[in-house]
């Protein structure tokens, strides 16, 4: 079997993994590329902007980010 690579296709397979599976977005894309036997150095290019903004959260909520401040309003 043939499979293309692209960012929607990996995105859909993270979020699947994730929802599927119970895991945060972390675990979701190191799991997609040892199933891909890809090095996750090498997906940064198929990383969607929507999946990108929540391992920032995830990251922010543990503390491995410096959370971002935001004005009074």
């Amino acid at each position: 079997m043939i499979f293309e690579l692209n960012e929607n296709s990996f995105s859909k397979m993270v979020e699947e993994k994730a929802k599927k599976n119970g895991l945060d977005f972390m675990m979701a894309v190191l799991d997609v590329c040892e199933e891909l036997q890809v090095e996750p150095e090498a997906i940064s290019k198929f990383i969607s902007k929507p999946i990108v903004e929540k391992l920032e959260v995830e990251a922010m909520d543990q503390n491995m980010l410096p959370k971002k401040t935001s004005l009074p309003v």
